[in-house]
């Protein structure tokens, strides 16, 4: 069957109907939005927000995408801007309490991807992807026996300069072999770190862990915050 196509009216051309369409958009972009609009806007982003606060959803490597991603070659990238996470403490085991020979005499500040941190407060357990990232930070020159000094706060221990990273990643299946964490080192040394790092043998990290930490091979007994 011929359709015949539907005649132009005089004067209509090829670039009025390009100056009609734009005219059209433009009408559409400055115009404000209906109520109906608004209101499926509104039901869209509440139904969205629900469903991120999902125990499961939270575990979708789609919805919460955590750093520490593992890279092509089996090593794991150190995050950008860790600093800038959840602090979660920093404790301290000095050289002049453990007769010389603390095995990190440096202070280790702490701290738990964000999101990560809000699955954790919402369901009291650690998700997968779950990065912790730990930074060794020196102490001042001591002038004490204890490794003590006097500052204008009084008599104590100070950070100094950061001195090297650790970190530890949950992931159940590729780390079941270290009870689904894997654990990284990216030097004990000033900065520059390394910028990647292998997963380290259970004896390294991992079995002090799982004999020691509080829940779920994190030491959640030593940052308050945690157990809010």
């Amino acid at each position: 069957m011929h359709i015949r196509p539907t005649p132009r009216p005089r004067g209509f051309t090829t670039g009025t109907a390009i100056v009609a369409a734009v005219s059209l958009l433009t009408l559409s972009l400055v115009a404000p939005p209906s109520k109906a609009q608004m209101m499926m806007e509104k039901d869209a982003a509440a139904m969205a927000e629900d469903m991120a606060e999902l125990p499961g959803m939270a575990q979708m490597p789609g919805m919460a995408q955590m750093p520490g991603m593992a890279m092509e070659n089996g090593e794991v990238a150190l995050p950008e801007g860790f600093r800038e996470w959840v602090f979660i403490g920093a404790p301290l085991t000095p050289n002049g309490l453990n007769g010389g020979a603390a095995a990190f005499p440096e202070f280790h500040h702490v701290y738990i991807e964000p999101n990560a941190y809000a699955a954790y407060k919402k369901t009291g357990a650690f998700p997968e992807g779950t990065v912790i990232v730990k930074e060794l930070v020196t102490l001042k020159s001591p002038e004490y026996d204890d490794g003590s000094r006097d500052e204008a706060s009084g008599r104590g221990f100070f950070a100094d300069d950061f001195a090297g990273i650790d970190m530890m990643v949950k992931d159940t299946q590729r780390y079941a072999a270290t009870d689904g964490w894997g654990f990284f080192n990216y030097g004990h040394h000033k900065p520059p770190y390394q910028k990647t790092a292998a997963a380290l043998p259970a004896e390294n990290c991992s079995g002090c862990h799982t004999a020691n930490a509080d829940k779920d091979m994190v030491f959640t007994g030593f940052y308050p915050i945690l157990r809010q």
